[in-house]
């Protein structure tokens, strides 16, 4: 395979006409292709491509076409993303509760190994889990005021306040290791079982990251499928031949049933009516594809917003 070349905008203007996309105004194409990269404007040409396989675009797709896909899933991660800050600050909340309720709130109660699960085959977890504790209160303790004003008032820092400073990731990381009562203590505020609790926050974290830095979100699959819930049943979403939902398990849909598991209610409607409002936006602005070839990719069924509803 041949290495890439560096090409300027006029030569990305000439590929982009030659695999069949009808760009009506040069100038404004360069100026999206300047501000928003090639490479990732073009993330968004698969759902505009020809069966055959040509790598080239159905006949008619016209670049704005693309771009609105780009702005799309620009709006889409937006909405995602405030919303699982908006996740992400419950949890630190209500963990950092339960912990100093059950087990004190100084340094020495929440960086103490004993105060965590009893399990010998995750004691290494425990161990590197509080060394990156301690990296991430030492490198960001003093650049905000709370966790500072406690460090040079009091000598320490509550965890109640030192959850402002640890990343998502460590926060259900560290979810993963408390006692059990402790676990579901905090499952229980939302709901759901432990399990589902331990396999969402990673998911969750992983999304928070995309979103943070503007990577491909509408059609993103993960890793890990999350279990079957009732929404799967009351959406009556069909399964393929090996028994999995074709839509709900990895994809985006996976992350709304997330979300309606751990959202306040109110919260959750607010975030579905804004992407149902981008999903209407989009509508109008393509015409060589239809919206439902959209929501397929983005793993939604077509029946999606019945879930805002569901309890």
């Amino acid at each position: 395979m041949g290495s890439k070349t560096f090409k300027n905008l006029d030569e990305q203007i000439d590929i982009l006409k030659d695999k069949g996309l009808i760009i009506d105004d040069i100038d404004y194409a360069k100026e999206i292709l300047l501000r928003e990269n090639y490479f990732f404007l073009s993330g968004y040409r698969h759902l505009f491509l020809r069966d055959d396989g040509s790598r080239k675009f159905k006949t008619g797709t016209n670049f704005r076409e693309i771009y609105s896909m780009f702005a799309f899933d620009r709006q889409l991660r937006n909405i995602l993303f405030k919303n699982i800050l908006i996740v992400e600050n419950n949890l630190k909340s209500i963990l950092s509760y339960v912990m100093s309720k059950n087990h004190g709130f100084k340094e020495h109660n929440y960086l103490n190994a004993d105060n965590f699960v009893k399990d010998y085959s995750k004691g290494r977890q425990i161990n590197d889990l509080l060394r990156k504790m301690k990296r991430q209160i030492s490198v960001n303790g003093k650049q905000h005021a709370a966790t500072s004003h406690y460090i040079n008032n009091y000598g320490y820092i509550p965890l109640w306040v030192v959850v402002k400073v640890l990343s998502f990731g460590i926060v259900g990381e560290l979810y993963s290791v408390l006692q059990k009562e402790d676990q579901e203590e905090i499952a229980n505020v939302y709901g759901i079982s432990i399990r589902n609790m331990i396999d969402y926050l990673p998911i969750l974290a992983n999304y928070r990251n995309l979103c943070a830095h503007e990577d491909l979100c509408f059609n993103n699959r993960t890793h890990k499928k999350i279990n079957r819930t009732k929404y799967h049943d009351l959406l009556d979403i069909p399964m393929d031949e090996e028994g999995n939902y074709i839509y709900g398990e990895s994809d985006l849909f996976a992350i709304i049933i997330i979300m309606k598991e751990l959202l306040k209610d109110e919260d959750f409607v607010l975030m579905m009516n804004e992407i149902s409002y981008e999903l209407d936006v989009l509508d109008g602005k393509i015409h060589t594809i239809e919206i439902d070839d959209v929501l397929d990719a983005m793993g939604f069924p077509v029946n999606y917003k019945e879930i805002v509803r569901m309890k």
